[in-house]
């Protein structure tokens, strides 16, 4: 019998970020890194992506995150 999961969005806010990074990273993000998290997935997402996505964020260089005026 196959196990069909589903993969529930959960909004993408500054909160479920903090307990995300939290959670993965033992740390808060800073808010430049939520504001990048948050234009690249936008207002709904897996929590799986946003694992993801807190995880990378911490990798890449500063200059690829900032965005430009």
């Amino acid at each position: 019998m196959t196990r069909v999961v589903a993969l529930k969005n959960v909004a993408v806010t500054e909160l479920t970020l903090k307990k995300s990074a939290i959670r993965l990273l033992g740390q808060n993000l800073v808010s430049t890194e939520v504001q990048y998290i948050q234009r690249r997935l936008g207002a709904m997402a897996s929590q799986d992506e946003i694992d993801r996505n807190v995880v990378a964020v911490r990798k890449m260089p500063w200059a690829s995150i900032v965005e430009s005026d």
